[in-house]
């Protein structure tokens, strides 16, 4: 029985090249994510056409598709069923790549929507090429170690906020200890996934990653004494993990270059197993725990010293990052103050650069109310980004147009203040999951103060970002884009220009 989700995913296949056009298939959040033999046989503004997709990014090694959150998680299954199921003998048909600018390019018809995503697509393209370094490639790989598990941090994390809420509230109390135990199990065996997810992203074997990472989290090393100094369980945490698994693909791949093939089977996994562990329990445990340590009380300081400033500044450059592809890089950092103090302040501070986004949307839609195309636009993607999805608005809206891209971070870098001067004062916001933002991190919201002030400081720092979002876009991010569409200022208007 054909689903939405299967339906979905049937009219993504054709055209992102047909099913042997696609080499890999995996997804995060809110993106499906494939690995194309010929990205040019993606059918562009077909995909943008589909209902349930939310944008498009073009990134190093990988095409991802937006569909938001939950929607991801539903197609990919759905879509990787019908490659199961389709033959993959034939070559992709030539028809179902794109059209040439030439042939979909603006026109004299062409309406506002098309232009901007013709520019959006072109910034994406560019941006791709310019950051295919290796730090950057190191980075988005250490991050593919963690987005698989932001789903099990985020039902934990809400589970933990729920039991918070009724340990305060006295009631069900004969629950709490149960609810206690489900947020917190994952949290006390997350190095194994780490260690799993690390060998497997970075060449190693899988299994082995996790069992040199359960070093970390095992209770005998309350038994070990490195330098006089006896180490405790999960100590280093998920860098400690990180580190392990790495240090173990690595000497895997020695083993496997080196040992004789009758010797593998058997010499391998033991070596990369005890190596590693020595290792591991010798060495990097204690530096990763210095280091974890050194990031609390960096991300304390930070705020409670310079929160407005920090505020500030960090919700200004968030944008960019996500932008640039770089912001699940974040993601260790996170894992390590939620593992240390049962959330991470960070998190509620960089969502606000999601609401200077849609304060700035929000202005392009009053303002160009006579432009039904990018307002159908804006419609379409404001509920995402209303849930802290915020590409969409940033390549099909802010980012072509130019100046709401820099307002959407002046709005960002309001809200993030917001919610530093607060800090400053003693109440820290933090999340005790990563992955939602916006909206949809109020079930994650925990603090120092109890549940009520820190939405209230939180839901304070939204609004913020929305109103001066708004108002910087209204007044000083339009001044090249008339409301009948766009000048030869803007930045679309002149891939418009140059593409005819």
């Amino acid at each position: 029985m054909s689903t939405p989700d299967s339906t979905t995913a049937a009219a993504i296949l054709p055209l992102v090249g047909g099913p042997a056009n696609v080499l890999t298939v995996a997804h995060c959040m809110t993106r499906l994510r494939l690995g194309l033999r010929d990205p040019g046989l993606v059918d562009g503004p077909g995909l943008r056409a589909l209902p349930a997709v939310l944008g498009l990014v073009a990134d190093d090694g990988s095409y991802q598709i937006v569909l938001g959150p939950g929607t991801a998680a539903r197609v990919t299954p759905a879509f990787e069923a019908l490659l199961t199921n389709t033959p993959h003998g034939t070559e992709p048909a030539p028809a179902a790549g794109p059209a040439t600018p030439e042939a979909t390019g603006p026109t004299t018809t062409s309406t506002t929507a098309d232009r901007l995503a013709l520019r959006g697509a072109e910034l994406k393209a560019a941006r791709s090429r310019r950051n295919a370094t290796p730090l950057k490639l190191f980075l988005r790989r250490i991050a593919d170690v963690f987005v698989p598990l932001i789903p099990a941090l985020i039902g934990c994390g809400v589970i933990a906020g729920l039991n918070g809420l009724l340990i305060n509230l006295g009631v069900l109390g004969g629950l709490t200890p149960a609810l206690t135990v489900i947020a917190s199990g994952f949290m006390a065996l997350i190095a194994v996934f780490v260690g799993h997810n690390t060998a497997k992203v970075f060449g190693g074997t899988p299994v082995l990653g996790g069992a040199v990472a359960a070093v970390v989290v095992y209770a005998g090393v309350a038994k070990v004494t490195v330098l006089g100094v006896t180490l405790a369980p999960g100590q280093g945490g998920v860098l400690g993990a990180l580190a392990a698994a790495l240090l173990g693909t690595y000497v895997e791949k020695w083993c496997r270059r080196w040992v004789p093939p009758t010797l593998d089977v058997l010499v391998t996994p033991t070596l990369t197993v005890l190596l590693t562990g020595l290792v591991t329990l010798y060495a990097l445990m204690y530096a990763a725990g210095e280091l974890s340590a050194a990031i609390g009380t960096a991300a304390a300081w930070l705020l409670s010293t310079t929160g407005a400033l920090a505020g500030l500044v960090l919700g200004a450059l968030f944008l960019p990052l996500v932008m640039l592809g770089l912001h699940q890089a974040l993601i260790p950092i996170h894992t390590t103050l939620i593992e240390q103090q049962g959330y991470t302040v960070l998190l509620p501070v960089l969502a606000m650069a999601g609401a200077g986004q849609v304060g700035a949307a929000l202005a392009v839609y009053v303002r160009l109310r006579h432009d039904t195309s990018l307002r159908t636009t804006i419609r379409s993607a404001l509920p995402a980004g209303l849930l802290g999805v915020g590409e969409p608005l940033i390549y099909g809206v802010s980012l072509p147009l130019g100046r709401p891209f820099v307002t959407a971070c002046a709005g960002g870098a309001a809200g993030g203040a917001f919610i530093g001067f607060f800090s400053m004062l003693g109440d820290h916001v933090g999340s005790t999951a990563i992955g939602p933002s916006g909206l949809a991190l109020f079930p994650l919201l925990s603090g120092n103060r109890g549940l009520a002030v820190t939405a209230a400081i939180y839901a304070g720092g939204l609004l913020t970002g929305y109103v001066v979002g708004f108002t910087a876009t209204y007044f000083f991010g339009l001044g090249g884009i008339r409301d009948n569409g766009l000048d030869s200022r803007s930045p679309a208007r002149r891939a418009e220009q140059a593409a005819v």
